[in-house]
Order: structure tokens, then C-alpha cells, then sequence
């Protein structure tokens, strides 16, 4: 297993500090919270080189939905303005879709995706905050899939299918689509997936052993670049999904980024990436582990919730490369700003995927 170094200071945000986002006074940029470390530029990043194309990372929008929905609404419109010119395949969101499951905070979400309608697919998993009155994640009620239903996908040429236990329902699912003569399906499974979600997931995987699988889920890394480990670290790591009411409610079934790793990922070879958001501080981490066979997998956490208003709108870019790389760009459409620190732009070598 190799892990990439980290860099200097984290900064820690209390979890009261989220519930409203975050009040800033107009001082530059780097005195911010949420910027210490920050390398910003102004402008776009550089369009993608030929025959590349793009995958963009919504993660953790509950500020915007509760108090910024100009904020969602000019992240999904700016996707929807350069679909063409950055070859975008698809937009994923990462979940804590809303901050307190309001009825208004998801009609505020469901008015900002809806832009990307009938112009790119996105696909979404709920997070903690998605999950009961509140959001407080005592149970596994979510006003997901009545605001996300499956009617609005099941249509749709990349639509794979839902957890066969819940047929009706979005929070688990898979969709498929093909570009530049490559595979690729995305997996999106429920904050702290169940026993039987995972068992449903190897199913998937196994029947599609030559797509390149990307995972989307709400809590698998930590801000330490190091997996949620539950039975090691407990505690030691916050957030975990095992320490939420949910978990208690439910048996503790409930699985965290280590035991998806032992239980999923790492039993196909065809995995090449997970992405989730959920964690603070300073909401960014990747590592690399080898699978059995001894193929690299990168595993990625990018949140920015706690920065000035919300989380001031930033997206990460996936600009996919026909030399089998992804580089990574994270760009605020409101701000109208890149990150170029080490964190925030980086290259990952992806392992191939053999054609079965």
C-alpha cells in the first residue's frame, strides 16, 4: 500500500460552523478559512487535450441548498455551458446532496441538477446529512428518491440498474456509458453501505468485468490520507459512518472505507478509482492501494464545504487522458478561480482494465 505525503497545517472546522456555512469578511483570499495552503489563479483551467475528455465532481453541496442556492445553481450551469467545450461525459455527486433534508433544501438541489438535464448524465448518492428529520442520520429515511426519482434516469442510455432489494429507489445504483473506445461504470452506494448493498455491488462488478468501475460514496477516506478503519481506528477518526445513530439503529450494518476496500473493491480488477466527499478539516486526501493482483487503484476524498460561503462553489475536473492518466483541476465557477496546490492539481496513472 503506498500513501501520498501530506502537506504542512489542516485546519479544523467544528461541526456547528457547517450547519450555516461559514460568515467571511472581504480580506484576501489566502487569509481565508479554507484557503491557508491554497495556490489560487485566476481563470478557467486549460481545455482538454485532444482526445481527452472530462468527468466533473460535485461533492457536498448541503451548504448551497440550505443557504447558497445561487451558489448550485452556478456550479450545474456552468457544467451545462461547457459540455462541449471541455468534453464532459458526466457530472458525480458525492452526497450530503442537503444540510437538513428540508423539503426546500431538495427542491433547491433538484431545481440546480435539473439544468444538466437533457445535456449530460449525473449520478448521486445520498449522504449523513439526507438521511432523517433534520439530517441527523438516525435511520435510513431520505427524501432521496422522491426528489431523485428513478423515473428520471431509467430512461436515460447510461442506466444501469438499482439495488435489486429496492427496485423503486435511487440510493444504490450503477450506470454505464462508452467514450473514446473505452468502458466505464459508475457505482454510487448509500452512506455506510449494508451488508447486502455490498453483496449486490460484487454482483455488479462481477458481471461487468471489462468496464473500468469508478465508486462514488459518501465516507471511504479520511482527511490523512488513510482509509475510515472502524475496527483499528475507531473514534480516533470522526465521522465515521459506524459512529452514527444510523449504525446503532440498524444492527451497525453499516460498512466504512476499509471494509469496502476488503469487501469490494479489492476482490475485482476493474476498479480504478473511488471518490467521496463527508470529511473536514481540510476536506482533501488520496491514496493508492494495490489490489491481489497487484493493479493500482486510486482512492480520492475532495470536500469543500468548509470554505467561505458554503464552500465558495468549487468543482474538481477529472480530465481523462488517452495515455491512461487523470488530471485533476479544481476550478469555482463563482469565484472564477483555480487551486493549482499540490492537493487541489495532481495526476493519477490509472492501471488498465482487461478485456474479459
Amino acid at each position: 500500500m503506498v500513501q501520498t505525503t501530506r502537506r504542512g497545517m489542516l485546519q479544523t472546522f467544528s461541526a456547528g460552523l457547517l450547519l450555516g456555512g461559514l460568515a467571511t469578511s472581504p480580506t484576501p483570499a489566502h487569509a481565508k478559512q479554507g484557503y491557508v495552503d491554497a495556490v489560487l489563479a485566476d481563470g478557467e483551467p486549460p481545455l482538454p487535450r485532444e482526445g481527452s475528455f472530462t468527468m466533473v465532481v460535485l461533492p457536498d453541496t448541503q451548504n448551497y441548498s440550505q443557504h447558497h442556492p445561487e451558489t448550485f445553481l452556478a456550479q450545474t450551469r456552468w457544467i451545462a455551458d461547457h459540455v462541449e467545450s471541455r468534453r464532459i461525459v458526466c457530472a458525480l455527486h458525492l452526497g450530503d446532496v442537503t444540510n437538513t433534508s428540508a423539503p426546500v433544501e431538495w427542491e433547491r438541489a433538484r431545481a440546480a441538477m435539473r439544468q444538466l438535464d437533457g445535456t449530460v448524465p449525473y449520478f448521486m448518492v445520498p449522504g449523513n446529512h439526507d438521511y432523517s428529520a433534520g439530517g441527523r442520520a438516525v435511520d435510513r429515511t431520505t427524501l432521496f428518491s422522491e426528489y431523485f426519482p428513478k423515473a428520471d434516469f431509467e430512461n436515460l442510455a447510461s442506466f444501469g440498474g438499482v439495488y435489486d432489494k429496492e427496485p423503486a429507489r435511487m440510493e444504490n445504483s450503477f450506470h454505464r456509458f462508452e467514450v473514446a473506445g473505452r468502458k466505464f461504470l459508475v457505482l454510487g452506494l448509500e452512506f455506510g453501505p449494508r451488508k447486502d448493498v455490498v453483496r449486490w455491488a460484487n454482483e455488479v462488478a462481477a458481471k461487468h468485468a471489462d468496464h473500468e468501475i469508478i465508486l462514488i460514496t459518501h465516507a471511504y477516506m479520511y482527511f490523512d490520507d488513510s482509509r475510515y478503519d472502524w475496527k483499528s481506528r475507531g473514534g480516533k477518526q470522526s465521522w465515521n459512518p459506524h459512529a452514527y445513530a444510523l449504525a446503532k439503529a440498524t444492527g451497525d450494518d453499516v460498512m466504512d472505507g476499509t471494509e469496502l476496500w476488503d469487501n469490494l473493491v479489492s476482490r475485482h480488477e476493474n476498479f480504478i478509482l473511488t471518490l467521496n466527499g463527508h470529511v473536514l478539516n481540510d476536506g482533501l486526501g488520496k491514496l493508492v492501494s494495490q489490489t491481489p493482483a497487484g493493479r493500482d487503484v486510486h482512492q480520492v476524498l475532495v470536500n469543500y464545504q468548509m470554505r467561505p460561503n458554503g464552500g465558495d462553489g468549487w468543482l474538481r475536473l477529472l480530465e481523462f487522458r488517452p495515455d491512461g492518466t487523470v488530471q485533476t483541476f479544481d476550478y469555482s465557477p463563482v469565484l472564477k478561480q483555480r487551486n493549482e496546490s499540490l492537493q487541489n492539481q495532481f495526476a493519477m496513472a490509472l492501471s488498465p482494465v482487461k478485456a474479459s
